[in-house]
């Protein structure tokens, strides 16, 4: 039975400005796959990031460019091959996923041999302001059991610390996204200390992290923009005590999977992170938070509408989403 596969953008609004230390995002801009066969329809998500180089346009003419595979009957393997690893290879492979379950009427987490995905602690993000501002953010949400700091070069101490006296008990990761340099980095470690960080995520920029390797942090660092897929881990295991898998960097839950599991054997740490994005990315990517230290998977939290019946924020609980959703049936 021939396949058809669709591929649109999808613009949702947010209910406030995501900034962060590389720019400021009102909308998330989204790469909506859907892959028919028969009755069945699978659905799948990519956030394309400029950071990488990437566009709508771009993931669009990648999706395009896999159309003929893909409509042949093209699988998941096939498709590693076809496409790099980035937002238009996760939209299609999670679309696969999706559709292999609601054909087969096994779901997602049967396939995989996991447990059905289940309600887990999802840090809630800070993003950049004065100080006095992230306070205010971080008391509002000073319940939940884990915060994302995003912070810059300008006074990330302060910022940190506002945050830490708002929400005295939560769990704090700050996330420079490589805005800091060696000496920034270096100056930061007794700060972090004090303010009970669990986690550094990716302070400086990915090429220039040589240093990293035979430093000791007081808290772990995270490498984000650092890796992408498995092939990365040589390098980057010399250096980081953490890795953060996102599936829009990876391509797709298929090479997030190889990745989380190639990160375990190194003995490294785990994150499940995201782009600003819909229940649709965020459902696939809890395959992978089952099995991390730390999940930041709170991109629907900032939408204005999300899709029904997807995933729901309780005070930094995330919820799955109702069952047939995605990956399920």
């Amino acid at each position: 039975m021939r396949r058809t596969l669709n591929a649109r953008h999808d613009r949702f609004a947010l209910t406030q400005p995501f900034r962060i230390s590389r720019g400021v995002k009102t909308v998330a801009d989204v790469v909506t796959v859907t892959i028919g066969e028969g009755d069945a329809v699978g659905r799948g998500e990519g956030v394309p990031y400029a950071r990488y180089g990437e566009s709508i346009d771009s993931a669009l003419a990648q999706v395009e460019a896999a159309r003929d595979l893909i409509e042949r009957g093209g699988g998941r393997r096939e498709l590693l091959a076809e496409l790099p690893a980035g937002a238009a290879r996760n939209a299609i492979d999670c679309a696969l996923w999706d559709l292999e379950a609601r054909r087969s009427g096994v779901s997602v987490a049967a396939t995989i041999g996991a447990p059905e995905p289940a309600r887990l602690a999802s840090a809630l993000t800070i993003v950049i302001d004065a100080p006095d501002a992230m306070a205010r953010a971080a008391a509002a949400v000073a319940r939940a059991p884990l915060l994302k700091v995003k912070v810059n070069a300008d006074d990330p101490a302060a910022q940190i610390r506002a945050v830490r006296d708002a929400a005295p008990e939560a769990a704090l990761i700050v996330d420079p996204n490589e805005s800091w340099d060696q000496p920034l980095v270096e100056a930061m470690q007794p700060v972090l200390e004090a303010a009970r960080v669990a986690l550094l995520e990716q302070p400086i920029p990915a090429d220039a992290d040589d240093w990293l390797q035979g430093f000791e942090p007081v808290v772990p660092i995270c490498a984000d923009e650092a890796v992408h897929v498995a092939a990365d881990l040589e390098r980057v295991a010399r250096r980081y005590q953490v890795v953060n898998v996102k599936l829009d960097k990876s391509g797709g839950l298929t090479a997030a999977l190889e990745l989380a599991d190639a990160a375990r054997a190194a003995a490294l740490g785990l994150m499940t992170g995201c782009m600003v994005s819909s229940s649709l990315s965020i459902a696939p990517a809890l395959h992978i938070a089952r099995m991390s230290d730390f999940v930041d998977l709170d991109g629907p939290v900032w939408l204005k509408q999300d899709y029904p019946g997807g995933v729901r924020d309780e005070w930094g609980l995330l919820v799955p989403p109702e069952k047939g959703f995605w990956g399920t049936v």
